[in-house]
């Protein structure tokens, strides 16, 4: 019997699969050393999960560190305004701002207030919509109204749904747990992380907990339950390890204080009880994790790329061969590295620059000391994570399987 066109095209797609496109039957984690380290991992994840619990903030202790921090008077509230054209002179004689009031019980009404920097009142127009503190009066009388921020609202919710739409029009489901990844790390940040930092748990080992836990999701939510995620998982992990140790003894090393800006000293007057310098640790691994997993991921793909290729190849044929190419990886990503930091510290670059002092003595800074290092803390974390994820996903690997879970018998 013939075979009907579209069958022949079916059957020529599937024949482009590795194995005809049939999914292997079998366990992905084939290997004995495979099932070894997915055990290994388990118990890890099982310890992190314990160490969150253990560490978990308590909330009466975070309930009366806010009551301390009074972050206005009591009884203000924030309204919408839409800035007019016009401008008045504030109750100090200064040359203000008039605004038509959008939201609260004064809706309707046109305030007097005065914007903080030249800047902003060159940047804003008449139809702008700014945010105000609205303050009641102690004796009755008519609410003072004052400055708070610009209503940019509308434009950062445009800009996180292009953001969700080009990375789901992309990546599709990838790019869809990417994002449920993304929301699990947010949750962990915001709800145990920080609170329990707060509250005078280790930041180190607080962040150490936190990390771990969000590899785990974040890992093998977007790149599934494969051999490919766990080798590049415990990489990831090795690197906080080595992160964490090497943090703890540069910051010590340093004396740095970790106490910087008018956030560092708001801290300092309100939670008295956080270890600063842990703070510096925990601030350095959590801005690694992403380049961390980016490059441990792509380290372990390639290692089963290539033993997929070469079934035939010693492991350490493999385990050299992959080396050659996480170096290229080395290289680019501590570019990254560097990049990324200097960028969130150009203001003080900026400054430090316009001391116009030699380097060997401004370099002494807190501010610049802390930046520095961050940066080599890192990229020392990130160059050691390679070479052991490259070892563990030469040691795991199926010589009869892909990255993928395919089989390449026939």
């Amino acid at each position: 019997m013939s075979t009907a066109p579209g069958g022949r095209r079916r059957a020529a797609r599937r024949s482009l699969l590795p194995g005809g496109g049939k999914r292997s039957g079998r366990s992905r984690h084939t290997t004995l050393a495979a099932r070894a380290l997915l055990g290994v991992l388990a118990l890890i994840g099982v310890a992190a999960v314990v160490s969150v619990a253990m560490l978990w903030p308590d909330r009466s202790g975070l309930g009366a560190l806010q009551s301390k921090a009074a972050f206005a008077p009591t009884g203000t509230t924030y309204v919408q305004a839409r800035l007019s054209d016009r401008t008045a002179t504030t109750a100090a004689g200064d040359q203000g701002s008039v605004a038509v009031l959008a939201q609260g019980p004064d809706e309707g009404r046109h305030v007097t207030f005065t914007l903080p920097r030249a800047d902003q009142r060159s940047a804003l127009g008449a139809g702008d919509t700014v945010v105000l503190a609205r303050t009641p009066s102690a004796d009755g009388s008519a609410a003072n109204y004052t400055f708070f921020a610009v209503h940019r609202g509308s434009s950062l919710w445009l800009l996180t749904a292009l953001f969700v739409v080009v990375l789901v029009a992309v990546a599709r489901w990838r790019g869809v747990m990417a994002l449920v990844g993304l929301a699990v790390a947010g949750a962990v940040l915001w709800w145990f992380v920080v609170p329990a930092m707060l509250v005078g748990h280790h930041p180190a080992l607080v962040a150490l907990a936190g990390a771990a836990v969000i590899l785990f999701v974040v890992l093998y939510s977007t790149h599934g339950v494969r051999p490919t995620t766990s080798a590049a998982l415990a990489g990831t992990l090795g690197g906080v390890a080595v992160t964490v140790a090497l943090a703890t003894w540069a910051i010590h090393a340093t004396r740095l204080s970790g106490v910087t800006g008018d956030a560092g000293n708001a801290l300092l007057s309100y939670a008295p009880d956080v270890a600063f310098p842990g703070l510096l640790v925990a601030g350095v691994v959590i801005a690694g994790l992403g380049v961390l997993n980016d490059v441990t991921i792509t380290q372990a793909s390639a290692v089963y790329e290539l033993r997929a290729a070469s079934p035939g190849a010693s492991r350490l044929h493999v385990l050299r061969a992959a080396m050659r190419i996480g170096r290229d990886h080395i290289a680019s990503t501590v570019y990254t590295i560097v990049f990324a930091y200097a960028g969130t510290a150009l203001l003080t670059l900026m400054v430090i620059r316009l001391y116009a002092q030699p380097a060997g003595l401004l370099i002494g800074t807190e501010d610049l000391s802390e930046e520095v290092v961050r940066t080599l803390v890192s990229s020392v974390g990130l160059i050691l994570a390679v070479p052991l994820t490259t070892a563990i996903a030469a040691l795991v690997a199926d010589t009869a399987g892909d990255p993928h879970g395919h089989s390449h018998g026939h």
